[in-house]
């Protein structure tokens, strides 16, 4: 019993630091918030997207799609001109995630109030790309992209990291869930399966290449990270997986080379484990057993 008590106290300490990173100073509340409140939710406890966004693989599968996302131009543009994704990084990323948690695990009522708060910033995001390309955040044809490939890259990383690997109707499961959010958010006709994802990201590809800001952001995204010295060694491990998982035609135009064999043979089994020691830092605890 006495060597269960450290081990316990080490993984409430690293669940309580990496849960304050990726919820913020308000994750207690919102965490209650989103599960303790009754009611009706978009999504069941059986559907695959819950099981999806609680796994440990989300925080490669976000890096994955930060990088595939930024080769749109104006996507990128949009980014770059209005986020913050480099004087607030962490605040971007609390917010995705709680969006993220609240459509997928929050009530119905919820979820739709998140909904209308994006759709409202999203129509104040305007302006030209540097190359003088008007854009749009609420433009359906933009949304479209970053939704497939937020779902693309979730879904492949779950594939590969996850803790349950979904099947294949689990799989067009999850890219259904997630047509519901899409649709919510103003795509007219979001994928619903995995032969409708694959054929809408080729239709994209002829638009896609690395402008400035793009490769500006991935070597921030990858070399840069606001982070603390101690936690540099396990995000490098999150983000060499995260490019491991990027198809060929994305990462040449980002510049990220493959390394044939390494990534295979020692990149992907440190990722394995490392989001294995994540799942278990951020698993509740277990209730003592009555006596």
């Amino acid at each position: 019993m006495d060597s269960v008590k450290p081990a316990c106290a080490v993984r409430e300490r690293l669940g309580r630091i990496l849960f304050s990173r990726v919820a913020g100073p308000n994750g207690p509340e919102n965490r209650a918030r989103i599960h303790d409140t009754p009611g009706p939710r978009w999504f069941g406890p059986d559907r695959p997207v819950r099981q999806v966004h609680g796994d440990a693989s989300m925080f490669i599968g976000g890096l994955r799609a930060l990088l595939l996302q930024s080769l749109h131009p104006l996507a990128m543009a949009a980014v770059a001109g209005h986020s913050g994704f480099r004087g607030d990084p962490w605040g971007r990323l609390q917010r995705t995630s709680t969006f993220l948690a609240v459509t997928t695990f929050g009530t119905a009522e919820h979820a739709q109030e998140a909904v209308d708060r994006v759709r409202s910033v999203h129509e104040t995001v305007r302006g030209l790309s540097p190359s003088g390309e008007p854009y749009h955040a609420a433009d359906p044809h933009l949304l479209c992209w970053v939704h497939i490939a937020e779902v693309d890259s979730f879904l492949r990383a779950h594939q590969r990291y996850g803790a349950r690997p979904l099947d294949g109707p689990e799989c067009d499961g999850y890219i259904d869930d997630m047509a519901r959010v899409a649709h919510a958010l103003g795509v007219p006709d979001p994928p619903h399966n995995r032969a409708e994802l694959a054929e809408r990201i080729a239709a994209y590809r002829p638009e896609l290449r690395a402008t400035r800001e793009a490769l500006d952001a991935a070597r921030f995204i990858l070399l840069h990270p606001p982070l603390p010295w101690a936690a540099r060694l396990p995000y490098a491990v999150l983000a060499a997986n995260a490019v491991a998982a990027l198809p060929s035609w994305a990462r040449e135009p980002l510049r990220l080379p493959r390394a044939p064999g390494v990534e295979e043979v020692c990149v992907q089994p440190a990722g394995k484990a490392l989001t294995g020691a994540i799942r278990w830092a951020m698993s509740p605890r277990p209730t003592p057993a009555a006596t």
